[in-house]
């Protein structure tokens, strides 16, 4: 350890010290207080600093980069930024350009034919520009309001109007911020409303424009685990003392359109260079004289960043100025919302089991739903293949043969139904088996930076977006056949979570779910995208205790613990709020590319900060506000190696509290489970199991490069984000 980080050490162990010295004079008056009065502080006041309440609220699918390019903050702390590394600049009226070091960034074509490669050999692309990034998102003036009637059980309302009564977490008067946007454009071709759409250097490049607002809907990039692995081109060949990992993320636009989100095991066609265009064909990018041709459907779409310096993510910037900002926080898992919600939720990713704790084999070439439905066969039944499998498919290059959410068409629809045999959905990897496809390239690479992959024997790990294995009314999802639901549910889960931690030690919390109310009825979902009072855009994928016997068995945990979001607005005005509180926007506001925005998501973020601040809570809360993921979404920061799912790109972490003011920047490396590391530190309780993350000490750096840990895999506490001094 060098002197400097001794010093950095010293000063976050000092202010925990004030401040357990405070408690411990507390405690110590506790006894004699209870001679007269036996009654003790309550587990939720036990804590070894001012803050008594933290709530967490997570986004959609947005990487630092992309939303902090070009943020300098007032307080002249140092931020790691496209603009700081010189990758971009910015030119006139603050717009922003390739820098003079836009190489660094540099995306690059690969040729990766005959297995998974984590790095294969690049080449420039084509006159070294992107293939031209797609358009995504509703394409109506109005956004997922354009239909006439907007809200068609409620049809004089106006699309704002529409959108203010879909959306509880829309602040009062803002339904316009949802109702808006539209690309006004064909879905799946290059995205006029970009600035030299289809000549745009190889690298990121700001979205918004003349022609861009943002409040736009653009469309989203892929975010599945074996693609970000490949996205950040990791190679202990291209290792350094500053980047140990050997990660240059220089492979986003190459995966993107080559495999895309995934393919579910079809064939592809062949490339329209291959077949003089004769249909159907596929190609790498868009073409003009072939607009029929099969694509990816993104382009380059990873590459695109807002522009806080042009009024880009306005609220979040002014957060940022007042309050804190993390440039070292990253999704915790390599992968999409529901890994990165159960990584969150439990410090560990959770397997395929037989429904009681013991590991099972996920079904694989098999036919599943073949329970019989109405009295007949069930429309839905299918052979599915749910192991992945990212080896190139024979002739071509990077399309995967067995990778995907699943094909399952009835699913989330009511009756009647078509008979649609569902089928793919590769989502699981055994990775204690480096014979297992993909597999032994992540296992060799990690090996090779001293990276244990941690993976139990005999467990198939659930890798990407599957729906969790218990309902909101506590019916068990996995063993449902009925055609509305979906095979490509995980059984229920027996991994400990952050909530059985709070559980065992007496602290208060809750899960508070947008729409819950809405979906406990409607457990197939089908109210998704109903537009109205009754819309049910919860994100299941995204409560990690949904996932968990230990509480959605048990009707009187459900109840005390997970809870519309609209409870969370009760607690608060009542003084009802728990210890920890955790809440997650609907489909329509959690800022997901193409499916929300992020401006809305800005909205749900403040009206809850207006409630506390209005209330007595500001005195003792802090609000972490962060993402799931990065989306996909290119990003030029430090991914470190912490076991086989992680970790990914950065993403946004902004603290608001009375205790993190002046517009600080802080730089420890940390991830979604560094939220559990503060809590379980604040609460001074233990970690959730014997393998989980959070046991992962606080980092150590050398002088001179605060975000490389010397100790990893190392997690920071995020104590540094506080000044409790004052």
């Amino acid at each position: 350890m060098t002197l400097a980080s001794l010093v950095s050490k010293g000063v976050h162990y000092l202010r925990i010290a004030l401040v357990g010295l405070a408690t411990f004079q507390f405690a110590i008056a506790a006894p004699f207080a209870s001679a007269a009065d036996p009654a003790r502080p309550s587990p939720d006041a036990r804590t070894t600093s001012p803050i008594k309440h933290v709530i967490v609220i997570i986004g959609e699918n947005r990487s630092f980069d992309h939303v902090f390019a070009t943020y300098v903050s007032p307080s002249g702390d140092s931020v790691d930024n496209l603009l700081s590394e010189g990758i971009i600049s910015l030119g006139a009226n603050n717009a922003a350009v390739p820098g003079p070091n836009f190489g660094k960034a540099q995306q690059l074509f690969a040729t990766d034919t005959d297995t998974f490669l984590l790095s294969p050999p690049t080449q420039e692309f084509p006159n070294n520009i992107l293939p031209a990034p797609l358009v995504g998102g509703p394409s109506g003036q109005y956004g997922y309001f354009s239909g006439s009637p907007a809200c068609p059980t409620l049809p004089s309302l106006t699309p704002a109007e529409c959108a203010q009564v879909t959306e509880v977490g829309l602040p009062t008067g803002t339904g316009s911020a949802l109702a808006s946007g539209g690309s006004l454009q064909t879905k799946y071709t290059p995205d006029e409303r970009i600035t030299n759409v289809t000549s745009l250097p190889a690298g990121p490049f700001q979205i918004t424009g003349p022609t861009f607002p943002y409040i736009d809907y653009a469309a989203s990039p892929v975010h599945r685990y074996y693609q970000m692995r490949q996205q950040l081109n990791c190679s202990p060949f291209q290792a350094t003392r500053e980047n140990p990992s050997g990660c240059n993320a220089q492979l986003f636009s190459y995966v993107e359109v080559t495999v895309g989100a995934g393919t579910n095991g079809t064939a592809q066609p062949p490339l329209c260079s291959s077949d003089g265009g004769a249909l159907p064909c596929f190609t790498y990018n868009y073409l003009t004289n072939i607009p029929d041709a099969q694509t990816t459907g993104e382009g380059s779409t990873a590459l695109a960043f807002y522009n806080v310096q042009q009024g880009d993510a306005p609220y979040f910037k002014s957060l940022a100025d007042q309050y804190t900002l993390s440039d070292n926080f990253h999704q915790s898992f390599l992968g999409g919302t529901g890994p990165n919600h159960i990584m969150f939720g439990h410090a560990d990713a959770i397997w395929f089991s037989d429904g009681y704790g013991n590991p099972a084999v996920p079904p694989e070439n098999q036919e599943v739903f073949t329970a019989p439905y109405d009295g007949g066969p069930n429309p839905d039944a299918g052979v599915v293949n749910e192991i992945e499998n990212p080896n190139p498919a024979p002739g071509t290059n990077n399309w995967y043969s067995e990778d995907g959410y699943g094909n399952s068409y009835n699913a989330g629809y009511p009756p009647p139904y078509q008979t649609n045999p569902v089928s793919g959905g590769g989502s699981y990897s055994d990775c204690s088996d480096p014979t297992q496809p993909g597999v032994g390239p992540v296992v060799s690479y990690l090996k090779s930076v001293g990276v244990d992959p941690h993976c139990e024997p005999g467990h198939y790990y659930l890798l990407n977006n599957y729906n969790p294995g218990w309902f909101g009314n506590g019916n068990n999802a996995y063993i449902d056949q009925n055609p509305a639901n979906t095979p490509f549910t995980i059984p229920p889960s027996s991994t400990p979570s952050i909530g059985d931690d709070l559980n065992a030690n007496g602290i208060s919390w809750k899960y508070y779910g947008d729409q819950w109310n809405n979906y406990v009825p409607d457990p197939y979902q089908e109210n998704w995208g109903f537009n109205g009072p009754q819309a049910d855009e919860y994100c299941n994928i995204c409560n990690p205790f949904q996932y968990d016997t230990s509480i959605m068995s048990n009707p009187a945990q459900v109840a005390a613990h997970i809870q519309d979001v609209t409870n969370l607005y009760s607690d608060i005005a009542n003084g009802n709020l728990p210890a920890v509180s955790i809440t997650k926007p609907s489909g329509y506001s959690d800022g997901h590319p193409a499916s929300s925005k992020l401006n809305v998501f800005e909205l749900y973020c403040q009206k809850i900060i207006n409630l506390v601040q209005a209330s007595p809570y500001w005195n003792d809360t802090a609000i972490f506000i962060t993402f799931d993921e990065g989306g996909g979404y290119y990003d030029s920061g430090y991914v470190q190696p912490l076991d086989f799912f992680g970790d990914g790109t950065r993403i946004p972490l902004l603290v608001v509290s009375k205790y993190s003011t002046g517009g600080h920047i802080t730089h420890g490396y940390a991830d979604h489970v560094s939220i559990d590391k503060f809590i379980e530190t604040n609460w001074n309780i233990g970690t959730i199991s014997y393998r989980s993350r959070d046991n992962f000490p606080n980092p150590i750096y050398s002088r001179g490069n605060p975000y490389v840990p010397l100790n990893g895999p190392a997690l920071d506490d995020l104590f540094d984000a506080f000044n409790f001094s004052h």
